[in-house]
């Protein structure tokens, strides 16, 4: 049960600190979305 308990309380860092990255960086994701739909429908 312990291990168990570890391990979610793990999983949830690991998810909150994934998302605290995705939303500084949205700007930069903005960005390189843009090129790619730019580069392909360009084409």
């Amino acid at each position: 049960m312990e291990l168990l308990l570890v391990v979610k309380i793990i999983i949830g860092l690991a998810i909150s600190v994934g998302l605290y990255a995705i939303l500084r960086n949205l700007d930069i994701i903005r960005i390189i979305i843009i090129y790619f739909k730019d580069k392909l429908l360009r084409k």
